[in-house]
């Protein structure tokens, strides 16, 4: 029987005074036994609202009541039928704001623990009975996709899953976009990520690594050896603020610090020979997933002080709750109602601090938000050696090269239909954080999923209306 009384199962850990020396999973996942108590919670509501809030559309209630009944394999099969990366979404997609907040129990209490339910079911699959999905007689078709980050690799797990050849285009060495280059080993160890690309290529899906698009190819000469292309490169690019200083030694992009230590393995330097800057005192610009990220890989490296500096109050911060709670139990500092001014820099060109303004806020902006202004006369110094701007990012421009028929907005993101991925350009569909910016990983499979069902909708179509 449900027990909607039940406390919520809370996640096993590291503890925090270990894990800020190492880069070791921070969440330990649930055991049997606690999936199990977790499960029985699920009051398997005659209308599941909890199926509303996922972008996906997991059938959520009907893989739980699996897993209660400890079926794990139809319960992996049920969770896989609509989420291709079920332990990478396990781990880092936001469901306290999706899935879990449309939950029945969160009206008066905690709502059922969705994600490291998926997480434990997944982890179990990988280890014990990978599942291999029916796939389509072959269509004849064959598609490009170009990316292969959550987007590119849902697009194309459903594609091939629908008897369409499909090839991935990746520019970097090694598959997974974003989940290999972007988010920490502590937060998603890449055997994961590997395991999951490991999946999709099970399909019949093909992988060609170091294959620069704008560079190598063109997307219309990729459309003449395929029938149709989905973009779903990301936002690679990084914002900056355009300040003083920010070409001094010692300021970064968290792009590129990330990259360094997560794709490069910098973090295991020697053994890796990729070196990289950490400052005594850092200093990271902006509270999203990508700042903690960022402040609690140099809290790892070694820096004996990491800051998060951001303009507004911690109501309007947008990292998950639970990232920001895991930087502080790692001591991280908040400096919020503040933002930089000027980078200032020593006699070597070397970052030697900031000078900042103390904000205040006034009414929402467009964007919902309370929008921050600055306090005249409150302009202090703050001692730091290095400052990462984690500020947001933007698609790379390179792809677009010769493609002047796909339009963009002015913030560099394709223009395309949100139900179906259709772009200006024919037989050109994208999803992910190339049209909406940066995003969650989820909300880019979600895309990917509806342009690969218009995808296969227009080619079997006798009339191919764009």
């Amino acid at each position: 029987m449900p027990r909607a009384n039940a406390r919520r199962q809370p996640m096993p850990e590291q503890d925090p005074a270990k894990r800020r020396h190492n880069f070791l999973e921070v969440a330990l996942g649930y055991t049997p036994d606690l999936a199990q108590a977790e499960a029985e919670r699920c009051l398997q509501c005659r209308r599941p609202t909890c199926i509303d809030g996922c972008p996906v559309g997991v059938e959520i209630p009907q893989f739980i009541a699996a897993l209660r009944a400890g079926d794990l394999e139809s319960s992996a099969r049920i969770l896989k039928n609509r989420n291709n990366l079920p332990a990478i979404c396990g781990r880092v997609c936001p469901q306290e704001t999706q899935c879990e907040v449309k939950c029945v129990l969160a009206r008066k209490g905690e709502p059922v623990a969705i994600g490291r339910l998926e997480r434990f079911v997944a982890d179990w699959e990988r280890e014990h009975n990978p599942i291999r999905p029916e796939i389509a007689p072959s269509s004849g078709y064959s598609v490009a996709v170009v990316g292969s980050g959550p987007a590119g690799l849902t697009a194309a797990a459903d594609l091939a899953r629908m008897g369409h050849r499909v090839v991935i285009y990746e520019s970097l060495h090694q598959p997974g976009g974003v989940l290999i280059y972007g988010i920490p080993e502590f937060r998603l160890p890449k055997e994961i990520v590997r395991a999951e690309v490991e999946y999709v290529q099970s399909l019949g899906v093909e992988i060609r690594l170091n294959a620069v698009i704008g560079k190598l190819y063109t997307l219309d000469e990729l459309l003449s050896h395929h029938d149709a292309l989905f973009l779903g490169t990301g936002a690679g690019l990084p914002i900056w603020m355009n300040i003083p200083g920010e070409n001094l030694n010692g300021v970064f992009s968290a792009n590129e610090f990330l990259t360094r230590v997560n794709l490069m393995k910098a973090y295991l330097f020697p053994e890796y020979d990729t070196p990289v800057h950490v400052g005594r005192r850092v200093a990271v610009i902006g509270a999203g997933n990508v700042a903690m990220d960022a402040a609690r890989t140099a809290v790892r490296l070694g820096a004996e002080e990491v800051r998060i500096v951001y303009r507004r109050s911690p109501a309007e911060v947008p990292a998950r709750a639970e990232e920001v709670v895991h930087a502080e139990e790692e001591g991280v500092i908040f400096n919020f109602l503040t933002t930089p001014v000027a980078i200032l820099g020593d006699e070597h060109q070397w970052v030697r601090g900031m000078r900042c303004v103390r904000m205040q806020l006034g009414e929402p902006g467009p964007d919902g938000r309370r929008v921050a202004h600055p306090i005249e006369g409150s302009e202090f110094e703050m001692e730091v050696d290095m400052v990462i701007m984690a500020l947001g990012t933007r698609p790379n421009p390179l792809i677009f090269t010769d493609v002047p028929d796909l339009e963009r907005t002015k913030r560099g993101t394709v223009v395309a239909d949100e139900r179906t991925g259709r772009t200006t350009k024919e037989r050109v569909w994208a999803g992910g954080d190339i049209t909406t910016g940066a995003a969650t990983v989820i909300s880019a499979m979600g895309a990917a999923k509806r342009a690969a069902a218009d995808i296969d909708a227009y080619l079997r179509s006798s009339a191919r209306v764009w």
